[in-house]
């Protein structure tokens, strides 16, 4: 298992700890008799044997770990969230030897367990102090691992549809747990008495010793990390390469900085959307020259490398070393990671992959009648076409991409999942065969001929991101769905068919097409076939919904 992996999986055995403790806490909103029966529960699950290995054994290889990737770091310039989930994983541990020291210690030398009444009356009544103490040590662990688990989760293509829960479950569950003692805190005051909480015994004269050789040992280790820290940039120092970026900026770190350390280290803007855990490429960098002799790359940049198929001179930024003067281009410009979300959907789309649903529609035959009308009668008819599509995107929940022509790009999913996302798409679809029905019967003295609309749906994976130049931006999506969407809008014309859907959109949407044609065909560019569903008249499928 990768370090990696191990930081992760100590962390959610922490984080697990983390809920049940709050939990337990917010028990106090209800009574303490809730929170001493809990407690047993709790017990049950962390104070036996094998939950007391795992426990402590996971807070002390993450705190190893901590220490292992701050010894790591070339240099400490680093983001503010990154910054702020190191410095308070190393601070943690400060606050936490009290309240070790306090029940877990005591009971392994005593054999005496307080219970909460007599722990709240301490921390409530007797030391309110160490009670706000012991608060801020809650909220402080709470932080780190969110931001941990934020971390792990942001480049997750999923991300963004939950990240509302998310945020709202990372602020009620320490909230309640404060309000719980709060409360327990209050009713003691008001009855000392309470349960017969007993009066706490004098501890042990080895507490006090026991605690100042935690606090010795951890500032110890933090200090001798620092220190080993300082003599490896000493002596790397003098072992100095040259890293040249785009406009013949020129950057001199010490040997053994990666190519994102040494762009934050010289101001460069440099995107990293996972915070240089090699979990995302947005960092990548394309090497111009000097690449020949350099490191290879670790299993987990491989990974990462092979999965969005690289090329042989593109590496990550955050994982490559390099041991010799090189020129490198970031592929990906910080300035435009940033994603603009269209108006109407509450949740933040990340710029990266995600399961999106596309509509791809046209006019059939627009530009021989535009031949034989004036141009402003052209526009006329176009703006009441794309009126019609425009309101069918909107009112089902798309984002409209584009018009081209008389033709239009539609999205759905950027706030939803798939499943969701298929159905928004056929709806819509539906909508612009009947707005198109309707451009027909009130125009029709107007028109030579009908409008014929010709409409394509696919879903599947597309990276979408804030794409163009200057005031030409705007929120779009690449990739072979919508590739495969396109030509599935080629071959209705060929089919002579107004709506043709994948049988992948048609599974998701649940769909039931019973009477249409399935078909199956095959595409330019894809290796596989693909199956569809080829329907002539899509009204007529709206009028059996």
């Amino acid at each position: 298992m990768r370090l990696r992996e191990v930081r992760l999986a100590s962390g959610l055995v922490l984080g697990a700890f983390l809920i049940t403790h709050f939990g337990n806490h917010a028990l106090g909103l209800v009574s303490i008799g809730a929170m001493e029966e809990a407690r047993g529960w709790f017990n049950t699950v962390w104070r036996n044997p094998t939950g007391t290995v795992l426990l402590y054994g996971a807070l002390l290889v993450h705190f190893l770990l901590a220490l292992q990737a701050l010894y790591r770091r070339r240099t400490l310039r680093m983001p503010l969230r990154e910054a702020a989930q190191l410095t308070l994983g190393l601070v943690l541990p400060f606050l936490l030897v009290a309240h070790v020291t306090g029940t877990r210690i005591e009971l392994a030398l005593t054999g005496r367990e307080a219970g909460y009444p007599e722990v709240i009356r301490n921390l409530w009544i007797r030391a309110p102090e160490i009670g706000i103490r012991q608060g801020i040590a809650l909220v402080i662990a709470w932080l780190h691992g969110c931001l941990g688990i934020y971390f792990w989760l942001r480049p997750k293509p999923w991300f963004g549809r939950y990240a509302l829960g998310l945020y709202t479950g990372a602020l009620i569950v320490p909230l309640l747990a404060l309000l719980g003692f709060a409360e327990a805190g209050r009713a003691i005051a008001d009855n000392p008495d309470l349960l017969n909480a007993p009066e706490p015994s004098s501890a042990p004269a080895i507490l006090s010793e026991i605690r100042t050789g935690l606090y010795l040992a951890f500032a110890g280790s933090i200090g001798t990390t620092l220190a080993a820290r300082a003599i490896r940039v000493s002596r790397n120092w003098s072992r100095r390469i040259r890293i040249t970026y785009p406009g013949g900026r020129v950057v001199s770190v010490p040997r053994g900085f990666s190519v994102l350390e040494a762009s934050r280290m010289a101001g460069i803007p440099h995107p990293s959307v996972c915070g240089g855990r090699g979990r995302c490429s947005t960092c990548r960098v394309r090497v111009l020259d000097g690449l020949e002799g350099q490191p290879d790359p670790t299993s987990s940049e491989r990974a990462t490398l092979a999965r969005i198929k690289a090329g042989p001179n593109v590496r990550l930024a955050c994982q490559f070393r390099p041991t010799h003067d090189l020129s490198v281009v970031p592929v990906l410009s910080a300035a435009r990671t940033r994603l603009t979300v269209p108006a109407g959907n509450s949740r933040a789309a990340r710029g990266q992959e995600r399961e999106i649903a596309v509509l791809f529609c046209d006019l059939r035959g627009f530009t021989s009648l535009a031949e034989r009308r004036l141009p402003f009668d052209t526009v006329f008819i176009l703006n009441r076409y794309f009126e019609v599509v425009g309101h069918a995107v909107e009112e089902t929940g798309g984002h409209l991409d584009k018009f081209v022509g008389d033709g239009a790009l539609a999205l759905f999913g950027l706030g939803t999942d798939p499943e969701e996302a298929s159905r928004q798409a056929f709806g819509a679809a539906l909508r612009i065969s009947q707005g198109v029905a309707d451009l027909n019967a009130a125009y029709g003295s107007e028109l030579d001929q009908p409008l014929r609309i010709v409409i394509s749906l696919h879903v599947g994976p597309a990276i979408v991101g804030e794409m163009g130049y200057g005031r030409a931006t705007n929120l779009t999506a690449v990739g072979d769905t919508l590739n495969t969407a396109s030509r599935l809008e080629a071959l209705a014309k060929d089919l002579d068919a107004e709506l043709v859907v994948s049988d992948e959109l048609a599974k998701r949407a649940k769909l039931d097409l019973a009477g249409s044609r399935r078909q199956t065909l095959t595409m330019r560019g894809r290796t596989a076939p693909l199956d569809v569903w080829v329907i002539p008249d899509a009204r007529a499928l709206a009028k059996r919904r």
